[in-house]
């Protein structure tokens, strides 16, 4: 096997341990370690948990790792002091003689530094391994620390010809029970669960987590998403089922009614105040650009047609995820996107389909979303 054979062997099982921690470790990345010697394996360890153990160290800890052997990281060691030292000393302690890493940290203010610290104590190092699988792995946690923004998937349940409700607002079920099992994957591996006002009112969601650690497979406690509603009028009272759940409960809004902000924070709710846009509507952009600042890497929609519509038009989404159900409601039922009226095929959002299969009697897209 080549040098680089090797190193795309290796760092695909450094990616798989990695995966382990999928659901656990927002906000944090997701990293994996492997270390080899002779063309084999020692030692692996994959980060579970914010605030536990990183993957090197648990790699290091693992077994008597002799000087001189390979270590394979998907996101290059830490080299400052957070919530654990940096894994960075730990490594060049343990005097390895190189260092392959998927990519560079994408943080800006470390990104670099610890692949140089590396170097400046004569330890060889090798990047760009992988890298494409590495970023995906940790889509979220690089846009909120390249662009100040989460990653935004849309999920959309609808019929054969694309409608998620009957006109009354009756939408269950659209779809089978293997899908809405699904969904709640989707949900946990996401750190926020975003939808707005009127869809809170009209369904009356818990839009919490309905699976246990064991389903995860996780040894960790388990990880709830914050629930984030848009209400920009505080039409919520505090009776719904949301707030009867387990979780988190944001509230952004432009509402100044004293009596119902104490209500809902007396439920629980944190409510975060915006100002308008010149329409008199929260500001969609700006309440990522917040929801990022507070650690946000990874925001999954489920909501009505008017707020999927304006994340769209306003090219703030990044994903669809589309459930496809086989039956038909006809044109008078409910649609899935309100982008207003398009004059021209020009003006149409277009997709990229990444995934496409079978889930129970349903179909599950996957579309990355096309940015102009």
């Amino acid at each position: 096997m080549s040098s680089s054979q090797q190193h795309h062997y290796w760092m695909a099982e450094a990616l798989r341990q990695a995966r382990k921690g999928f659901y656990s470790t927002p906000p944090n990345p997701r990293v994996g370690c492997v270390i080899v010697a002779a063309g084999e394996m020692l030692a692996a360890g994959w980060h579970e948990y914010t605030g536990g153990p990183h993957a090197e160290v648990i790699a290091i800890e693992s077994a008597e790792i002799p000087p001189g052997a390979d270590f394979y990281v998907t996101l290059e060691p830490c080299s400052h002091q957070g919530r654990t030292p940096p894994c960075v000393d730990a490594l060049i302690a343990a005097r390895p003689a190189r260092v392959i890493v998927a990519m560079q940290d994408p943080n800006p203010q470390v990104g670099g530094q610890g692949l140089e610290k590396l170097r400046a104590h004569g330890i060889e190092v090798v990047t760009g391994v992988l890298a494409a699988q590495a970023r995906e792995l940790n889509r979220g946690f690089i846009k909120r620390m390249e662009q100040g923004l989460p990653f935004v998937s849309i999920k959309m349940a609808c019929s054969m010809d694309g409608r998620t409700a009957l006109r009354n607002g009756v939408s269950k079920w659209i779809t089978g029970a293997a899908a809405r099992h699904d969904v709640q994957l989707q949900r946990a591996q996401a750190s926020a669960i975003l939808s707005s006002a009127q869809t809170v009112l009209d369904d009356d969601p818990a839009l919490d987590l309905r699976l246990s650690k064991q389903d995860l497979g996780q040894s960790c406690e388990l990880r709830h998403p914050v629930r984030v509603v848009v209400d920009s009028n505080l039409r919520l009272n505090g009776d719904e089922r949301l707030f009867s759940t387990d979780g988190e409960i944001w509230i952004y809004t432009l509402g100044q009614d004293a009596g119902k902000r104490a209500r809902l924070a007396d439920c629980g709710a944190r409510l975060i105040e915006l100002e308008a846009e010149s329409s008199g509507h929260i500001c969609l952009a700006a309440m990522l650009q917040d929801m990022a600042a507070r650690g946000i890497n990874h925001v999954h929609t489920e909501c009505g047609q008017r707020l999927a519509g304006e994340l769209l038009r306003q090219g703030l989404a990044d994903q669809i995820i589309l459930y496809l159900a086989p039956h038909l409601l006809g044109s008078i039922a409910r649609g899935g996107f309100d982008l207003g009226e398009l004059t021209a095929m020009e003006q149409r959002k277009t997709c990229t389909i990444s995934d496409n299969r079978q889930v129970g009697d349903d179909l599950r897209l996957i579309l990355s979303v096309n940015q102009e």
